[in-house]
């Protein structure tokens, strides 16, 4: 009994010097709002957390702007025109075919359709028929089919392993309308993720998107997932493959913040190693993400991916000023990772935003102190 009562001293003891020790570093917590402690996020100009777009990772107005007319209207031909007006091997294109392909599936999941009902997501179904030799219509609905299984099936089962096989399908025939185009051969990397492709085969795809757009982050990012632990590969499969990428990207390639997203892709769910988020791995990949930001192009699609992962390893890491760099930069969306990951991508990216400007302002940091 008396180890007992000293084991639960020590404990005690240990948990009040690390009060003690956060508080002299500056670290933070939440308090509820409107608490005389509590940082307002909006005197940095920040959107409420209602006003987030959970849609997209930043802004694309004209992609908005065609979705709304689409959706309002149930006709294509917006959507049509803003694809083949987009660069094919870009990022932007493959993120709008994406965009696309994902409010089709919402709204058919928001309108399943029954008896003298028209399901939702109708005019995707008018263009792949009124337009059959769309290459944008043909990758679209590929992407769909994608999302579809995703979302409606299980992995493994008989039901998500036939939308899959149709999805590969209709990959093929995107790819033989554009042959130059590396979109179909993107999305049928999550088709190769999902219906186990032989290492192979997945390699054999890649080497076709290589030949195509062989510095397309979007690309890299899909192929990432198949070689990952979780899926058909290992933390040193993921790593090489992202470190690799690294190494090998042009000057002002977002390709150097890659092992970032490795090393995100294999947290561990419980974290058992003190200052983990300092740990020389995660400090040298988020020094390459940092680096990638600022030498990226201020057009690039890609970086506000980036920026947003920063935003979470710079506040797990108690780099705050930091951290509000970033989000002064991609603020107003949260269609991104790890927000997506949550059921509330707002609410997720809102706790982070508040972290971060607690802890700026724990620091000595303020709304005039903070550089735009």
């Amino acid at each position: 009994m008396e180890i007992l009562w000293v084991l639960m001293a020590l404990v005690m003891l240990g948990f009040v010097l690390l009060q003690i020790s956060r508080r002299r570093r500056g670290a933070v917590g939440l308090v509820e709002p409107g608490h005389p402690d509590a940082a307002d996020p909006a005197n940095y100009g920040f959107a409420r957390e209602e006003e987030l777009d959970v849609r997209m990772p930043g802004p694309d107005q004209d992609l908005l702007d065609v979705l709304d007319l689409v959706q309002r209207t149930q006709d294509y031909r917006g959507a049509q025109l803003l694809l083949a007006g987009t660069e094919a091997e870009g990022e932007r294109r493959w993120q709008r075919v994406q965009a696309f392909a994902g409010a089709a599936s919402l709204e058919l999941r928001q309108r399943p359709g029954g008896v003298g009902e028209t399901p939702g997501g109708q005019w995707l179904r008018v263009w792949r028929a009124e337009a059959p030799k769309d290459a944008g219509g043909a990758a679209v609905h590929a992407e769909f089919l994608v999302q579809q299984a995703w979302r409606t099936a299980t992995a493994g089962t008989d039901e998500f392993r036939i939308i899959m096989e149709e999805a590969k399908a209709a990959c093929g025939e995107a790819a033989l309308l554009a042959p130059g185009d590396p979109i179909p051969y993107i999305v049928e990397l999550s088709v190769a993720r999902g219906l186990g492709y032989p290492r192979e085969e997945f390699e054999q795809l890649w080497l076709k998107i290589l030949d195509r757009a062989p510095n397309h982050m979007g690309a890299h990012l899909a192929a990432l997932q198949y070689w990952c632990e979780k899926w058909h590969g290992s933390r040193e499969l993921a790593y090489s493959f992202a470190e690799a990428a690294a190494a090998r990207a042009p000057r002002g390639s977002l390709l150097a913040a890659m092992p970032l997203f490795a090393v995100f892709e294999h947290l561990p769910e419980v974290n058992l190693v003190s200052g983990f988020y300092q740990s020389e791995v995660v400090t040298k990949a988020v020094h390459g993400a940092l680096h990638a930001v600022h030498s990226a192009g201020p057009d690039d699609p890609m970086q506000a991916h980036v920026r947003h992962l920063l935003v979470f390893f710079l506040v797990r890491g108690e780099r705050w000023a930091e951290a509000m760099n970033q989000l002064t930069a991609i603020d107003g969306h949260v269609g991104a990772l790890p927000w997506t990951l949550s059921p509330d991508p707002a609410a997720e990216f809102a706790v982070y935003r508040a972290l971060a400007v607690a802890g700026y302002e724990a620091n000595g940091g303020s709304p005039a102190t903070l550089p735009h």
